[in-house]
């Protein structure tokens, strides 16, 4: 079966607007908290001194990230909740430094606390990133309504505190059930007001799914080009990636860690972009570009 060619949008954002489609674009991570699966810690210096994370940004900004996502609370399983403030004194210091080195960046909040949503936007964020689809947080409709950041919306089966809890699903119900939580999301943000045009999925790849259910997932990505909007995958670096190449002789079954799961992390976006998505969240910026211009350059002959 050919590769089809990928839906072109153009995403609203605060203060302008981005081309979909016509490259992948690339979202680099910016975790400034203490406890992040792959890199907590690294850049939690950023409450008081954002200087590691200002350095982190402007890399990945030079080494082919587009926006950066930046995000003051983990959501690895059995991530401890903090409060809002707590997370808005992680992230605002982080968005004011970046901004001034780099005026011109498109800096995305992740967050489900619209409070954080609305103090980020306000100090210079161009998107909120929600990974609970506006589920978590029922203001957050409505503040995204009035403040118009383009916005990523996630599907999370569940919360990281009982996503080990979680019974397995069969390969024919994770995108039935993707597609009713995406399908609830957009609901609440077009009823709030918030334009299509402002609208990103996110199937939310290992947030609540489970081992091979995230193959799944990706295999059937095309079957979510149904909602007309731009689809954005993050699976940098999970741990079902891991799973997977800890089989390979080289590594004899031991699972490795989050840093060396680059590899597969890219084999992982290239088979998102063939799939249809728009955007790539990533650690690994230039490893992210360059593979995904191979994919583009692919659908561009398709």
């Amino acid at each position: 079966m050919p590769f089809a060619p990928r839906q072109r949008f153009q995403w609203l954002l605060r203060t302008r607007s981005l081309a979909l489609g016509e490259r992948t674009l690339i979202m680099g991570i910016l975790n400034v908290t203490p406890d992040s699966f792959s890199d907590g810690g690294r850049f939690y210096d950023a409450a008081s001194a954002p200087e590691r994370a200002t350095a982190h940004a402007l890399h990945m900004l030079e080494h082919g990230a587009d926006i950066l996502d930046i995000g003051g609370e983990s959501t690895r399983p059995n991530a401890t909740p903090i409060t809002a403030d707590e997370e808005q004194q992680r992230v605002l210091p982080a968005i004011e430094a970046i901004l001034r080195e780099r005026p011109d960046a498109v800096l995305s909040i992740d967050t489900f606390h619209s409070s954080t949503a609305r103090a980020a936007i306000n100090a210079g964020a161009e998107i909120v990133n929600d990974v609970s689809g506006l589920l978590w947080d029922r203001d957050m409709a409505t503040t995204c309504a009035e403040l118009l950041p383009g916005a990523v919306l996630m599907h999370a089966r569940g919360t990281p505190q009982h996503w080990n809890e979680l019974p397995p699903l069969t390969s024919e119900e994770i995108l039935p059930l993707v597609e009713m939580g995406l399908r609830e999301s957009v609901a609440i943000a077009t009823n709030a007001g918030l334009a299509r045009e402002r609208i990103v999925l996110d199937p939310g790849v290992g947030f609540g799914k489970k081992g091979d259910e995230n193959y799944t997932l990706l295999a059937r990505l095309e079957d979510l080009k149904k909602f007309e909007l731009p689809l954005l995958v993050g699976l940098s670096r999970k741990g079902f990636l891991g799973r997977t190449i800890a089989q390979l002789p080289i590594h004899k079954g031991t699972m490795p860690d989050a840093p060396l799961r680059r590899s597969a992390s890219t084999a992982g976006n290239v088979a998102a972009v063939l799939a249809g998505a728009h955007i790539v969240r990533v650690h690994d910026a230039q490893d992210a570009a360059e593979a995904c211009s191979i994919a583009d350059a692919i659908l561009l002959h398709a």
